[in-house]
């Protein structure tokens, strides 16, 4: 395997990279809980749209589709602007259409909002990753990525539980008019303190261990863990409603337990996902698998309901970043063309498992959904327990860069011939 240290020049002073780090976790916090409204507000957009809450689910879908299809092709075409000038138009996207979301009078304008939406989201995650861990030491970029997903895991605690205690007092619109305007803080944020660098000069534009068996390997547990997560997460609100006997007016509250430990998950893998890249994915995918068949075995009993849905959103928070971390690591090509290829992927899980979610509730239920979500995380840890059995051992940056420190110490003590 080839080994290649990043550049150590930075772009700019670690107080600036903080400030900017705290503003990209806020955008991804925008992101998550504009992709997650309609599983909070479900029930509530049902009646007023006249549909079904499985064609609800479906606005997590389309959504994810675009993102999908949009990712690679908008990574081509925008490679060479500078990721201030990206960022910033994909937050301004996202305060125009998810106005129009919140206007829509109709399920099919709606849907087509979020399809805009979806694809500012395609070119943020792209862009977002490889740009603010670049303003960092390469020793640290693991703790960077898990800082970032905890934007990812405030979501739940914060966004969708006040969107969804939001809704319920006013209407579901108000709740999007809500997020556009904070679309719209986070766009002048952006522009205000990123720096103006084509994406070529990031820190963190190449991988250091280049391997396209690697991260091929990668790319297909990214598809299995998270068509099965976003079965549950699409239609967590329903299952805990008809078969643990909670009501509507109980979401806001549960949804902050389940944030809650999202939370407490991404601080966690922050603290290792540098020095143990393999461990932090093997233990998150059995966490993940054990939270859903707890689920699904002890769904009916409602603190034990809880219970695992919290376990769920602490290791469901952990996937993220550890899966942009490895990324990072292996990706073949340029970081952002990883990137995109993980963020379509990432998203055909998202379209999967919502669209499996929607087919098992309208075919069989809601009462199925964990049961088949266990199953396919469990496929996933097999996957990554063969990839570290098939492969070059995955070195952390960490070690390889005291190995390096190593080498040119015995280079320079060593006497000259």
């Amino acid at each position: 395997m080839t080994h290649t240290l990043p550049p150590t020049r930075l772009p700019v002073d670690q107080r600036r990279a903080t400030i900017i780090l705290v503003a990209m976790a806020l955008s991804t916090f925008l992101f998550v809980t504009v992709e997650s409204l309609p599983s909070g507000l479900l029930t509530l957009m049902a009646p007023d749209l006249s549909r079904s809450t499985s064609q609800i689910g479906l606005l997590v879908t389309g959504y994810a589709l675009v993102v999908l299809v949009a990712s690679v092709p908008l990574a081509h075409w925008t490679r060479g602007v500078p990721r201030r000038w990206v960022l910033a138009g994909c937050a301004g996207l996202a305060a125009v259409s998810t106005l129009w979301a919140a206007l829509a009078p109709s399920y099919e304008q709606l849907m087509a909002a979020r399809l805009v939406t979806a694809s500012a989201q395609a070119l943020f995650w792209v862009a977002v990753v490889p740009a603010t861990t670049g303003l960092f030491p390469p020793l640290v970029r693991g703790k960077v990525m898990a800082r970032l997903a905890v934007g990812n895991s405030l979501a739940p605690v914060i966004g969708v539980p006040l969107g969804t205690w939001l809704g319920e007092h006013t209407s579901w619109r108000v709740t999007f008019l809500a997020v556009a305007g904070l679309s719209l803080v986070v766009t002048f944020v952006v522009l205000a303190l990123f720096p103006t660098l084509p994406p070529a000069e990031g820190g963190a534009s190449r991988a250091p261990f280049p391997s396209a068996r690697r991260f091929g390997f990668d790319l297909t547990i990214t598809v299995l863990v998270v068509t099965g997560a976003f079965g549950i997460i699409t239609f967590v609100t329903q299952y805990l409603i008809e078969v643990a006997g909670y009501v509507q007016s109980d979401m806001p509250r549960l949804l902050l337990i389940q944030g809650a430990a999202g939370v407490a998950g991404a601080l966690i893998i922050g603290r290792f996902l540098d020095r143990r890249p393999v461990g932090a994915l093997i233990v998150a995918l059995g966490l993940l698998t054990l939270a859903q068949v707890a689920l699904w075995v002890l769904g009916e009993h409602r603190v034990a309901a809880v219970a695992a849905l919290a376990l769920f959103g602490m290791a469901f928070s952990t996937v993220p970043p550890v899966l942009s971390h490895r990324v990072m690591l292996v990706a073949p090509r340029s970081t952002n063309m990883g990137m995109a290829l993980s963020s379509s992927l990432f998203n055909l899980g998202i379209a999967g498992g919502s669209g499996l979610g929607a087919a098992l509730v309208a075919i069989v239920g809601v009462r199925a959904v964990p049961l088949a979500s266990a199953g396919l995380v469990l496929l996933a840890l097999v996957v990554a327990l063969v990839e570290e059995r098939f492969t070059t051992p995955l070195g952390s940056l960490a070690e390889h860069s005291v190995e390096r420190a190593g080498e040119r110490l015995d280079g320079e003590t060593a006497p000259s011939a």
